[in-house]
């Protein structure tokens, strides 16, 4: 199952209401507020990586209040 991790910056303010908007996804696994140079960090998992570009390029990136995003594809997962 492919997955990434979604770093997001937002607009001031507009923390929680991504969160909130990130819950709504089922292939949102996690997603956390934090402190640094990013404001969330989102583990986003898909069934095909086809799949996972459009969540992430198609709902993720176009939640209004998020400024910008790096995204990290996973290549190896310990358990």
């Amino acid at each position: 199952m492919p997955t990434a991790i979604v770093l997001a910056n937002s607009e001031v303010g507009k923390e929680s209401d991504i969160i909130d908007a990130l819950a709504k996804f089922e292939e949102v696994e996690e997603a956390y507020l934090v402190y640094g140079v990013y404001d969330i960090v989102a583990k986003v998992n898909s069934e095909t990586m086809e799949k996972l570009e459009n969540v992430i390029t198609q709902r993720v990136r176009q939640i209004p209040a998020i400024r910008s995003t790096l995204t990290l594809i996973v290549s190896r997962q310990e358990k």
